[in-house]
């Protein structure tokens, strides 16, 4: 049976990863993050703590379950934190993943990286996977600083690339922006929302099913899995709003210049999906499937 490791478990992703691994019953599934397990089932899979900055925790569990496959999705995310704390995003988004592929090379695993949309300028947009990388912030420039050590070290490696992504975490201790506009607008609070910024929203389950795609076919190199509809941020609010049925007046539509975010946005990414098509068979929802799949969990929660 193939074993599979996940980091970053306790996040949006990780958590869909279990979810769906656990569906198939077909791997022996470790799951690891750092503090306790958040994920509300415990059966089916192992739980292990792993702070993936620690080398020598990281070659203690990797080395002790030798796994198939390692599947990273750890990382700091938020784009302005990164920027107020270099050492921290380039700790996390860089050394742990040097430490995670020596090791991952040392037991002959199969490495996937999750990666960003922000690693581009924004000026190409929509990106194919050959595009030229230019980040903006330092959030961007370490998660392709990251891209250059696995493309230059690791044995056999695929790097998952997506956009934007929304979804519920089972104990629903974060937000996400679809949820975040619904709330907003229920309570008619006015919302300034940037009109010149394009992306394509990706659902995490949709992106958990990529990344089990890539697992399975072992698929090498990178490949972009992200939604299939790009729009802009001020439209994607919209779209909430109209699927709610709520009142789209609240909405102001502004510049990102005037909301002095401490990190640069790409103003147009999004990708070309032709290869996650081909190679993968990856077929994501709409943003409407997307949403419906939200309040549906939201439902029985």
């Amino acid at each position: 049976m193939k074993k599979i490791l996940i980091t970053g478990s306790n996040g949006l992703l990780g958590q869909k990863l279990i979810d769906l691994y656990l569906k198939s019953n077909e791997v022996n599934l470790i799951a690891t993050g750092c503090g306790n397990n958040r994920y509300p089932h415990e059966n089916g899979y192992e739980y292990v703590t792993m702070d993936i900055t620690s080398l020598e925790q990281v070659q203690k569990i990797i080395k002790k379950y030798k796994p198939n496959c390692i599947i990273n999705t750890a990382a700091m995310t938020n784009v302005d934190q990164c920027e107020g704390d270099k050492f921290g995003a380039e700790n996390l988004n860089v050394n742990a993943v040097e430490h995670l592929v020596d090791t991952a090379n040392q037991v002959g695993s199969h490495f996937i990286q999750l990666s960003t949309d922000f690693i581009f300028d924004g000026q190409n947009g929509p990106y194919k996977e050959d595009d030229q990388p230019n980040p903006l912030s330092h959030y961007g420039k370490t998660k392709l600083e990251a891209e250059k050590i696995i493309q230059g070290k690791s044995a056999k490696w695929s790097i998952i690339r997506t956009v934007l992504v929304y979804g519920i975490v089972h104990d629903m201790s974060r937000s996400n922006i679809v949820l975040w506009a619904k709330n907003a607008l229920e309570k008619r609070q006015p919302l300034k929302i940037v009109d010149d910024q394009f992306r394509s929203p990706t659902l995490a389950e949709d992106l958990a099913i990529g990344c089990q795609l890539v697992e399975q076919k072992e698929a090498e190199g990178i490949v972009n899995i992200s939604g299939k509809d790009q729009m802009s941020i001020v439209s994607l609010v919209e779209r909430v709003a109209d699927y709610f049925k709520l009142d789209k007046s609240y909405i102001e539509k502004v510049s990102s210049a005037t909301l002095n975010q401490p990190a640069k946005r790409p103003p147009l990414t999004g990708f070309n999906l032709e290869k996650s098509y081909k190679v993968l068979g990856y077929n994501p929802r709409s943003f409407e499937e997307g949403i419906e799949l939200l309040m549906e969990q939201l439902t029985t929660k």
